[in-house]
């Protein structure tokens, strides 16, 4: 499985306005221009983290973006899944009643990447990305 552009760029910029917490909006501009992502693309991102609540918006000149909540209580899960929809191993374990589902040998492996995958991403949070930011620069130094 591999996440799109809409789940990668969108982590990573989500990821910026949690470095910046409490020290007001983040320009789009900025986060654009560090991972080379098209303001436009940005854009189309932010406003389906914003309508899902996990980011919020400033007008003017010192204007930008923010998290809507402490970085604790938003998980990678919440935003891939805002971006991607459902994570998923498989199409088939997605479908309620699959015609082969008796005689598959590979559905339950499906389900166990599926519920592992989910697991992951459902227990680290941005603060915790933070904090494993802060490890790794601190031993580059």
């Amino acid at each position: 499985m591999i996440l799109s552009t809409k789940g990668r760029y969108g982590l990573k910029a989500i990821f910026e306005l949690a470095l910046s917490y409490g020290e007001g909006p983040v320009s789009l501009k900025k986060i654009c221009d560090k991972y080379q992502i098209s303001e436009n693309y940005l854009e189309q991102l932010f406003g389906k983290l914003k309508r899902a609540g996990h980011i919020e918006s400033t007008r003017g000149a010192q204007g930008g973006y923010s998290l809507a909540r402490n970085p604790k209580d938003i998980t990678v899960g919440m935003i891939l899944r805002t971006l991607e929809g459902e994570i998923t191993a498989s199409d088939c374990i997605n479908k309620e009643i699959c015609s082969r589902e008796s005689i598959c040998a590979t559905r339950t492996i499906w389900e166990k990447i599926e519920t592992s995958i989910n697991n992951v991403i459902d227990n680290i949070s941005l603060f915790d990305m933070i904090e494993e930011h802060k490890k790794i620069t601190m031993e580059e130094k």
